[in-house]
């Protein structure tokens, strides 16, 4: 509360210039006729522009909105007449470049029909909450009217953090030949007033300092009576000298509350926002009458103008419009938008007002070209003038350079681009411009470093994936690698059954080459192992051995059959213990060398092996029908004739007689069977130990009977 009964201050430099002002009836806001045509660019504020919502030919309504963003900064832009939409392309706009930008045209059907408003028009504005009110101000499109033109829905919405505890109103129009405020508060000073108490409710701020300047004494009496008649105690009016630049914004702010804005900072930092009251008077209009901004207050003077006045003029209009309305030029012209001070030049008159346009100045231009520049002579005017407290002589020679680092060391971007360093300059340096030069050039060269910055980002990030990847798939290389080492390390496994059968074994061609091969050997092997058929003369159990072991040495000499694969066989292993029995019995007399020899010979494999292929057959002699199949094996063969003839013999030997009668009588045959059984029993008494060996294999059985039967025979000889 520290604005309302503070003295008035004054800020550093500044100039005194001649007003032009219009006053009195001259003064007075008028309406400008119905435009023809509207050319309505689509960024008419800062920030993002806004995209077309109409195509050519679409009919649109007064107050309809024709482009939007969803930018947080910035603002959409609503048809300023009834029409029918004729082209959306690049025209000439009013910009300091002079480059055209995308506009939307509409051709006026002279109806000048109304929209329907968006939102809802307000009885009573003063009850709607902060957050309503900021949204319906940026439905409106208002921005900025003292020229910046800056989103004003953004200006109201400080953050949570923020503590807003005055708001400015800026009604110093402290450049010459501008009197649009100074209307709009004469005769509008009760909306100036209401949109004020808004905006502090939507602040939450605790006063409110209206800055007037001295030379419109009519605006300032209009607004003490509103603020009367509001009974707003925490407002106040503040009438400042005329002093340019008295309406810039920080030092508006330094001669009404005495406090300077920090560098590089911005009002909110001291808990002060500003607003210009064109901006101000909208927004009441925006949340009371639902009105979005179609209009605005437009000063049209100079010395080359007819007529000079204060319009009220649809946006969008051309310029030329206005310069008719207002009686023409008076010379030839040059055309200023803004004021002499901070104004720029428009290429033509062919422009359209814009939110932005506050003035459109019309001077007389010079026959004789300006004053060449003239090097500086170092006099120190510009120090003394500058309201920013800056040294305009050293950024000149920084700028004019390119010391564009220099520049900034010096705050160059403190430079409001006032003027008044220029316009107190003996030498006529256009000391802005070279400012505005230096900006521009920083701006650019700060943008090409942010691409580059991103584009080192990327490529960084492109490396850094690209380095992850490989590295994984090292990684997983690497595991392949060692579960392959695992695996060949890895012993072999235990669950393989030892008496695995090789693989001739359980092949049935492989096995059909085998005995074909066997019986061959056996065939060859019959002559050349004399005396081994001399000692099993007369005995078909040792005929059978010899031809065994001849399979067995035919075989021994291949590698489809291993020596030892009969050694963890059970069925070769009980066939080995009956051979073994049968060798020490019955060839002890005959053949005691070769006793031992069987024992310990891998031909007992081969026996064991032959004996095994018989199990198969295990009723070769009991059953005839399995005659064929013991044809088919040579072992099996030769082991039943043996069994056979010594079955003869142990019948011959027990009936004499009846000899020649049993041989061709099958009834005999049938008698020796039962008697070799018989005797095979009362071997298998004498050894107990393979018994149940015997009894469950059916070779080991035929081997018994075989040695029994010998056995008989060699007790009846004896």
């Amino acid at each position: 509360m520290f604005g309302l009964f503070a003295k008035n201050r004054s800020f550093h430099g500044g100039l005194k210039l001649e007003g032009h002002k219009l006053h009195g009836e001259r003064g007075r806001i008028q309406a400008a006729p119905l435009p023809r045509k509207v050319i309505l660019p689509v960024a008419q504020h800062i920030g993002a522009p806004a995209q077309p919502l109409v195509e050519v030919g679409q009919r649109v309504l007064r107050g309809q909105c024709i482009a939007a963003s969803d930018n947080f900064i910035a603002a959409p832009v609503h048809a300023s007449i009834s029409g029918t939409v004729t082209d959306i392309g690049l025209h000439e706009v009013p910009h300091p470049s002079g480059l055209p930008a995308l506009a939307i045209v509409i051709e006026s059907d002279g109806e000048d029909e109304a929209a329907e408003a968006s939102w809802p028009a307000c009885e009573e504005p003063l009850e709607l909450d902060a957050n309503s009110l900021r949204e319906r101000v940026r439905q409106a499109g208002l921005v900025g009217l003292g020229g910046a033109a800056f989103p004003s829905a953004v200006k109201l919405n400080p953050g949570s953090s923020a503590r807003v505890e005055t708001l400015i109103l800026n009604g110093a129009e402290c450049e010459p030949y501008i009197s649009c405020d100074a209307a709009l508060m004469s005769e509008r000073a009760d909306e100036v007033v209401a949109g004020a108490r808004l905006i502090m409710r939507a602040l939450g701020a605790f006063e409110c300092l209206i800055g007037i300047e001295d030379n419109a004494p009519e605006a300032a009496a209009a607004l003490r009576q509103a603020i009367n008649r509001a009974d707003a105690e925490n407002m106040a009016l503040r009438v400042v000298p005329t002093r340019y630049p008295q309406g810039g914004e920080k030092q508006l702010i330094q001669a009404l509350t005495g406090k300077e804005v920090p560098r590089e900072g911005l009002p909110l930092d001291i808990g002060i926002v500003v607003h210009n009251v064109g901006t101000v008077a909208a927004i009441w209009r925006a949340i009371r009458h639902a009105q979005p901004l179609i209009s605005r207050i437009v000063t049209v003077n100079g010395p080359g103008i007819a007529q000079p006045m204060n319009l009220e003029v649809r946006l969008g209009t051309p310029v030329a419009d206005l310069i008719a309305f207002c009686g023409g030029y008076t010379a030839t012209p040059r055309l200023i938008m803004g004021g002499p001070m901070m104004g720029f030049a428009l290429g033509s008159d062919a422009v359209p007002v814009v939110k932005a346009t506050n003035c459109l100045l019309v001077e007389v231009a010079e026959a004789e070209p300006a004053d060449q520049a003239m090097p500086c002579i170092r006099c120190g005017e510009c120090v003394e003038v500058c309201p920013a407290r800056l040294l305009p002589q050293q950024l000149y020679w920084h700028a004019r350079a390119r010391e564009f680092d220099k520049t900034q060391d010096l705050n160059l971007f403190d430079c409001i681009e006032c003027g008044c360093c220029a316009q107190v300059c003996p030498s006529q340096i256009p000391l802005v411009q070279y400012y505005r030069y230096a900006k521009t050039e920083i701006y650019q060269a700060e943008q090409e470093k942010r691409k580059a910055d991103i584009a080192r980002k990327r490529h960084e990030f492109r490396l850094e994936r690209l380095e992850r990847e490989a590295q994984e798939k090292e990684e997983a290389r690497r595991r392949k690698r060692e579960a392959l080492k695992q695996k060949q390390a890895a012993p072999p496994s235990s669950e393989a059954p030892a008496s695995a059968p090789a693989p001739a074994a359980n092949d049935a061609i492989a096995a059909a080459i085998a005995k074909a091969k066997a019986e061959k050997a056996r065939r060859l092997a019959e002559p050349s192992a004399p005396a081994e058929k001399a000692d099993g003369a007369g005995d078909p159990v040792a005929e059978a051995i010899a031809r065994a072991k001849a399979a067995k040495a035919s075989k021994a000499s291949t590698s489809e059959a291993p020596a030892d694969g009969a050694t963890d066989d059970p069925i070769a292993a009980a066939i080995a213990k009956a051979k073994a029995a049968k060798a020490a019995k019955a060839a002890a007399s005959e053949a005691p060398a070769d006793s031992s020899a069987e024992a310990d010979d891998p031909v007992a494999a081969a026996i064991a092996r032959a004996k095994a292929a018989k199990a198969a057959k295990a009723a070769a002699s009991e059953a005839p029908a399995d005659s064929s199949a013991e044809a088919n094996d040579p072992v099996a063969a030769a082991i039943a004739k043996a069994k056979a003839a010594k079955a003869a013999k142990a019948a011959a030997s027990e009936a004499p007689a009846n000899s020649s009668t049993e041989a061709d009588d099958p009834v005999a045959a049938a008698i020796a069977k039962a008697r070799a059984a018989k005797a095979a029993k009362a071997a298998a008494s004498e050894s107990p130990a393979d018994s149940s060996a015997e009894a469950d294999d059916p070779v080991a059985a035929a081997i018994a009977k075989a040695k029994a039967a010998k056995a008989a025979r060699q007790d009846s000889e004896s």
